[in-house]
């Protein structure tokens, strides 16, 4: 294997809150892996979260028994992150950016998991096709320490 290997892996899980902590272990595993730091490696966790908590949330609705599909692939410089899901779609575009400021102000919970997937990766990509799927790319360059 020189030094371009590629790695990949997947993990399904059904659409319910107790098994993020199982998606949070299976991201860790693969993102600590790759050579990246580990505030790096809580942010690209917690941008998952946030993606599968909105696809339980809104996507299945809550419905127990929905599938998740997490696919981890990365190579020498780059870590990409595809969540795949059969629930409901919908459009990132009609989500505004939040005004923090009033954000705070109101005390508000929740709400804020496309701009805080976008702030923790440098890419997310949310794409679907009409009943058929929905997939949300998130990736993040790898930039290794070199000791």
């Amino acid at each position: 294997m020189g030094a371009n290997k590629k790695n990949n892996s997947e993990l399904t899980v059904k659409s319910r809150t107790e098994n993020l902590s199982l998606i949070r272990d299976f991201i860790s595993d693969k993102a600590s892996a790759t050579g990246i730091s580990n505030e790096e490696v809580e942010n690209i966790m917690l941008a998952v979260d946030e993606a599968c908590t909105n696809i339980i949330k809104h996507a299945y609705k809550s419905y127990p028994d929905g599938e998740i599909i997490i696919k981890v692939d990365y190579n020498r410089d780059k870590l990409l992150i595809t969540i795949i899901d059969y629930g409901n779609t919908f459009d990132p575009l009609v989500v505004p950016d939040p005004d923090l400021q009033k954000y705070y102000r109101n005390g508000k919970v929740g709400g804020l998991g496309m701009y805080l997937m976008k702030s923790l990766m440098d890419d997310v990509k949310y794409t679907t096709v009409p009943g058929k799927y929905n997939q949300v790319l998130l990736s993040k360059r790898i930039k290794v320490s070199q000791n």
